[in-house]
């Protein structure tokens, strides 16, 4: 799995201190706020809980390809 960068786009005004807790998690609190991560199953159950305030794209450095 690789790498993809996260980035708030919504306000967490108004949702749960567990979503609110789940952005802390994911080293964001702040819109334009971004963070890159390591793409695993615990990361997609995060980003589950808030998918409404976030985009997920892949990571600038990561070409997408697998081996050379």
């Amino acid at each position: 799995m690789g790498e993809v960068t996260l980035k708030q786009v919504r306000s967490a005004n108004g949702a749960s201190p567990q979503q609110r807790d789940t952005l802390r998690t994911l080293k964001l609190g702040r819109i334009g706020k971004s963070s890159t991560r390591t793409e695993n199953e615990h990361l997609h159950g995060l980003l589950r809980k808030v998918e409404h305030l976030v985009t997920v794209e892949p990571a600038s450095g990561d070409s997408g390809k697998k081996g050379s």
